[in-house]
């Protein structure tokens, strides 16, 4: 034990000289210091490779040929995987892969907790979104949240309090304003998006079926979506059933039919929770054959269902779903009516809405918040147990 001091301070020595010398991965240097001097940084030493899938090439101006629909992938792989099914993480509207890796306020995200779980995790950024390429002739305008719509739906919901629950949220990291550091490294990493929702799930499906092919070499994976990405979890596993073991569904875009909470209010998801048809039984022509119809069965809000006896999503019913609602976001309203309509068609569904779990002023972005590693480690790790 008289030796710990000096072989720290030595190996300390060691990595900064290497950093400045060789300029190597800072993965290697904090792997470095967990090795030789026992010291933890918080982060999981992993091995980090990313390709792309999919796109198609196309003309967006006689005789120029560029590529569109690609999608960035990494796959991270920890040093030891003992868990048999990898997780595939899917981010929400105007973010990226990044924001598994890291909270805005700098602690481990959720991507490296379930590696130091043992879990290969995949990355994605969706197609014309962060680093897959948007040709702006090919694949139509791109919008980004302005920093008022991040505050009054994420952030900072208790200053605004425009729907019941707004005023629950405390777990989010600082104040939730601009000009607070947490919320100022959270809006840079925000990016443009595909304004049109049906582009962006084409081009999801085309992309991430082929993710899935890849992946299901070995073996099926875990889907796990948030929020606008709820959507492509039903697509997915729509498309390929046979590959998406299970899906943990954060807050996934709802609820069935329409739009909610926020004005103006219009007709969305014909297909009920997706923008694009997924395969029903019996089968329909067109979304009317859904038949949807307002049912009045959560408190204060009225859903929209199919007319009973409700069409069975007959590939999304071979998979379970986890769906995670937080105490105080806007899905709170509303993430019974999506559940209802899951469970209607035949699919397995477990909601844990976290309060009932302990879990007290949680939102959207539960996994970036101060108990966000809480939350994995109670609630999302044993759902993940029971898969194997």
């Amino acid at each position: 034990m008289a030796f710990t001091p000096t072989i720290a301070a030595g190996s300390l020595l060691f990595a900064v000289i290497a950093l400045f010398l060789f300029q190597p991965d800072l993965n290697d240097i904090l792997g470095l210091l967990e090795r030789r001097s026992g010291v933890t940084t918080g982060f999981t030493l992993h091995n980090r490779t990313s390709f792309c899938m999919g796109g198609e090439y196309a003309s967006n101006q006689p005789g120029i040929e560029v590529m569109s629909g690609q999608m960035y992938v990494e796959r991270l792989t920890p040093e030891v995987v003992h868990q048999k099914l990898p997780i595939l993480m899917i981010h929400g509207f105007g973010m990226t892969g990044n924001n598994f890796l890291t909270t805005p306020d700098g602690r481990p995200g959720w991507a490296d907790y379930f590696m130091a779980q043992g879990y290969e995790v995949y990355l994605v950024d969706q197609p014309s979104r962060g680093r897959s390429a948007w040709q702006n002739d090919l694949d139509g305008k791109q919008v980004i949240l302005d920093t008022l719509y991040v505050e009054q739906r994420f952030t900072a919901t208790q200053q605004y309090g425009l729907w019941p629950q707004a005023t629950l949220l405390t777990q989010w990291p600082g104040n939730g304003s601009r000009g607070d550091p947490t919320f100022d490294n959270f809006y840079a990493s925000m990016v443009p998006s595909l304004s049109s929702q049906v582009e962006t799930s084409f081009k999801f499906r085309a992309a991430g079926a082929l993710l899935l092919d890849r992946i299901g070499v070995r073996d099926p994976c875990i889907l796990l979506t948030h929020s606008q990405s709820g959507q492509f979890g039903w697509i997915l596993a729509d498309a390929r059933p046979k590959l998406v073991k299970s899906i943990i569904a954060i807050e996934p875009i709802g609820p069935p039919f329409i739009s909610a909470i926020f004005p103006p209010f219009y007709a969305a998801r014909p297909y009920g929770l997706t923008e694009i048809p997924v395969s029903f039984s019996p089968p329909i022509i067109q979304p009317e054959d859904l038949e949807p119809q307002a049912v009045h069965s959560q408190p204060n809000f009225t859903c929209i269902q199919q007319l009973a006896p409700a069409r069975q999503l007959v590939n999304l019913a071979k998979v379970p779903v986890l769906l995670i609602t937080s105490e105080s976001g806007y899905h709170a309203v509303y993430d019974g009516c999506s559940v209802e309509f899951l469970r209607s068609a035949g699919v397995s569904v477990e909601h844990i809405r976290l309060e009932q779990f302990g879990f007290h002023g949680n939102g959207h972005m539960m996994f970036m918040e101060k108990n966000s590693l809480d939350i994995a480690r109670w609630v999302v790790k044993p759902w993940l147990q029971k898969l194997r």
